[in-house]
């Protein structure tokens, strides 16, 4: 079986839609979907099929408008990054690596762009494509056991430019640079004090779920607003129209008339 996307449509149980592959999982329940990596014999490496197969799933997520939040989880282990044992045949030689590079470029600009909030469950290893993926993410919640890190310096490869930009993003560039430089493992602890992660908890299941159904529960169009901006002031925008069209759509949307009676109702809105 491929690692690509089975082309057997949805099928659907109680509050439920699932559509599975060989190595990748993409189910909803409720608002919230979860795309679950399990290929844990190889803990959960990333082969080029898989990687080629995210900018697909992302767009079903994209397009379902049941659909709230996205996380994105693995097992035991998140992921420990790109399929290695393909470097040497599909990512042979400086075409060969070109064609790789761009199916995970793909996959990570897929997650990093989604229009929709995303959470990374991170638990045990995140190296490599997987940190890649966890970066891509919104937010990064982690299990005590959790371990970061991104190797390419041992493997003489050079990090690309927006998932490196991710990085620094997130933790700055002198962190940025220890972690590529050294391609040493960090702890949970370490990636939480760095701002690598956002949380690290005990339970990650029970918080990854308290967070996101908190999430999938607030105004929608404040939401994907807010999402929309960070992401442009991250990316060196400034105030335009872009953004007086996001005021504009708030203020006559549903959710705003909505947030307004509930307020002055005092009771809870119902987005």
């Amino acid at each position: 079986m491929s690692s690509s996307v089975v082309s057997r449509g949805l099928y659907k149980g109680v509050g439920i839609v699932r559509r599975v592959s060989e190595f990748l999982e993409l189910s909803a329940a409720g608002p919230v979907a979860t795309l679950t990596i399990n290929r844990p014999a190889k803990r959960n490496a990333m082969s080029y099929e898989m990687w080629s197969a995210l900018p697909g799933l992302l767009g079903r997520v994209s397009a379902d408008e049941t659909i709230r939040v996205l996380v994105i989880r693995g097992g035991e282990h998140f992921s420990a990054g790109a399929d290695i044992a393909e470097f040497s045949t599909l990512r042979r030689g400086a075409e060969g690596a070109a064609h790789y590079g761009e199916a995970v470029h793909n996959g990570e600009r897929a997650i990093a762009q989604l229009d929709k909030p995303t959470i990374a469950a991170v638990s045990g290893v995140c190296v490599g494509g997987g940190c890649e993926i966890a970066l891509a993410c919104d937010i990064r919640v982690a299990s005590v056991d959790a371990r970061f890190g991104i190797t390419p310096a041992k493997l003489g490869i050079v990090y690309n430019f927006t998932s490196t930009k991710a990085l620094v993003d997130a933790v700055g560039p002198a962190w940025a640079k220890q972690i590529l430089f050294s391609a040493d493992l960090i702890d949970s602890a370490t990636a939480l004090r760095i701002g690598l992660v956002n949380e690290v908890v005990e339970s990650l299941d029970a918080r990854v779920k308290e967070l996101s159904e908190q999430i999938a529960g607030r105004a929608q169009v404040s939401v994907r607003g807010a999402k929309k901006i960070i992401n442009s002031i991250t990316d060196g925008g400034h105030e335009d129209d872009f953004v007086r069209a996001l005021y504009a759509e708030a203020a006559s949307s549903a959710d705003y008339a909505e947030g307004v009676t509930a307020f002055l109702e005092k009771r809870p809105p119902r987005f």
